[in-house]
């Protein structure tokens, strides 16, 4: 490890000086709770008898959350309809602090929505409420406008991909200009199919999975250690190449982080977790850590190793939870 103790904790403690801007697909994530006694009589189904629910910011606001809880400023800029569950959403990203002045509230779509219905801390169902997102014309130029708006204050930005229709060249261009003028980081985090010029990023966060489809390689059903394997080389040389980023990070689960800088050699840097309970969510704080790191000062490795660091703090935990800066720190120490 070449980060210590204090630099981390100087590092963390400029978190809360960082205003980023997460720019993506906003979703609803709703959890109904509850306990299985018997089968449906009308079809072979389990019947829930809930008992609780609650609503999280999902996608790209929960990135936004992530922000949150490290202790710095979060802001969202995404689409959402002229809906109630819109209106849910802007109040728990308000309750939580997450700024919502780059919400662009659209007539012709809802509010992306996923229910999850839980028994027995075991997930029976998720149903899905969203519609494909046609952003052009007058709309796509009016949020590309409040993009500029919004860039021209914050610290960093985090372009976060999840293909419903938000992230768009247009959008991407927008972003990239703007933080350019500013001389702020920006970070990326890609959905796998969906092709991007992308050039003028920092950081770009990939999981394995995303980084073979990113450049078309079939990704082999065999896993080597991370140095050893001449595939997940291959796909990280090509990549950096393709999009023109200065720092390429592919996350790999409990195995830890692969990282690619220009002219520099491949870096394997291990899981820092104990215990691996959940992988979901760990990509959203790995994105949300390395621009918040770079917003505040750190090298492109220390900027890693924080996030490798919290990645092993969510991962330890079941379901999508965010990481704090007291927990991150703890993991450090």
């Amino acid at each position: 490890m070449t980060l210590s103790r204090d630099r981390a904790r100087e590092l963390i403690k400029k978190f809360a000086a960082q205003r980023i801007l997460v720019i993506g697909d906003l979703m609803l994530d709703r959890y109904i709770y509850g306990a299985v006694r018997r089968i449906s009589p009308e079809a072979p189904v389990p019947v829930v008898n809930v008992t609780h629910e609650k609503c999280m910011p999902g996608g790209a606001s929960n990135v936004a959350w992530n922000v949150q809880s490290l202790g710095g400023r979060g802001e969202v800029a995404g689409v959402v309809g002229r809906d109630s569950d819109a209106r849910a959403l802007k109040s728990l990203l308000q309750q939580g602090g997450v700024g919502v002045n780059a919400l662009w509230t659209h007539d012709d779509v809802r509010t992306t929505v996923k229910t999850r219905i839980i028994a027995d801390r075991q997930q029976v169902v998720r149903v899905d409420w969203e519609d494909a997102l046609e952003l052009e014309g007058e709309s796509l130029d009016g949020f590309c406008g409040l993009l500029r708006e919004q860039i021209a204050e914050v610290d960093g930005v985090i372009i976060e991909d999840y293909g419903k229709g938000v992230i768009r060249q247009a959008v991407v261009d927008a972003a990239l200009s703007a933080a350019r003028e500013r001389g702020i980081p920006v970070g990326y985090d890609p959905k796998d199919d969906h092709a991007l010029d992308v050039r003028g990023v920092t950081v770009a966060t990939p999981n394995r999975k995303e980084a073979f489809a990113a450049v078309g390689m079939l990704e082999p059903l065999r896993e080597r250690p991370p140095l050893d394997d001449p595939e997940l080389v291959e796909v990280s040389k090509r990549l950096l190449e393709k999009w023109g980023v200065e720092l390429l990070v592919i996350t790999l689960g409990p195995h830890g982080m692969f990282l690619l800088e220009e002219g520099s050699k491949p870096v394997h840097v291990p899981t820092r977790a104990r215990e691996v309970f959940d992988v979901s969510g760990a990509g959203d704080t790995v994105i949300a850590v390395s621009t918040l790191a770079l917003a505040s000062g750190a090298t492109h490795r220390e900027a890693v190793e924080l996030a490798n660091y919290a990645a092993g703090v969510v991962v330890a935990k079941l379901g999508t939870a965010p990481c704090s800066a007291d927990e991150l720190l703890g993991s450090v120490e």
